[in-house]
């Protein structure tokens, strides 16, 4: 039951809101950093050990029982981007009412009442992995995916990027998005003894300016 529960969870149709975001390869796109395949591979790598390590951290802590808010307040500290803090809450929220109608759990509950305009989207990932039976790998491995997954998706849609590309790049990405999941999950169970700040602190200033910047055009096609 849990695979399956995982491949729910991890499955790009789950209604969550990720498919309106393009993890910051809209901006990528537009400064000529991502212009083909190769680019998108070190665009994701470099998204995959910042933000994605980040989110999985977070997401396998919220997984683990640890506090949500204090975790939220973790995540907001590891976002300097008010652009980025916004899309996270609003994925959150999304993620919220998604799993709340997926596996019904009082801690969705009581989330969805503390955090009505979002909680971090890692954090909620994290309770929702929890609520459906999952362990913090588990979440961890889908935050960390996300972070690449998103942008691969993104991409095709902006460059007309054929999709097996797309695809090849998540694929040769597989054993860096383990390792990242692993560096996550051993992170996440120090939070019990020292607090958040042992969760992962990755920087990526060009992803902050970029969604900083992509929130002010006029015309976009995703949301961030």
């Amino acid at each position: 039951m849990t695979r399956t529960a995982l491949l729910v969870l991890a499955d790009g149709r789950f209604p969550a809101g990720g498919h309106a975001h393009s993890g910051g390869a809209e901006a990528a796109v537009r400064a000529g950093r991502v212009t083909g395949a190769a680019s998108l591979e070190d665009f994701c790598r470099g998204r995959l050990h910042t933000a994605g390590l980040v989110a999985a951290g977070l997401a396998a802590a919220a997984a683990l029982g640890a506090d949500p808010a204090e975790l939220d307040a973790a995540a907001d500290a590891r976002t300097p981007s008010p652009a980025l803090r916004v899309a996270a809450r609003r994925l959150g929220r999304q993620l919220t009412r998604a799993a709340r109608a997926t596996w019904p759990s009082p801690e969705l509950d009581a989330l969805a009442r503390a955090f009505p305009k979002g909680a971090h989207q890692p954090v909620v990932l994290g309770l929702a992995a929890r609520a459906a039976g999952l362990e913090a790998a588990d979440a961890a491995h889908c935050a960390a995916y996300e972070s690449v997954s998103g942008p691969a998706a993104a991409t095709v849609r902006l460059l007309s990027l054929d999709p097996f590309d797309a695809t090849a790049v998540l694929a040769r990405l597989a054993p860096e998005t383990d390792r990242v999941a692993d560096r996550a999950v051993a992170a996440a169970r120090r939070v019990a003894g020292e607090g958040t700040d042992a969760l992962p602190a990755g920087s990526a200033p060009l992803l902050e300016i970029g969604a900083e910047a992509h929130a002010g055009w006029p015309v976009r096609l995703f949301a961030s």
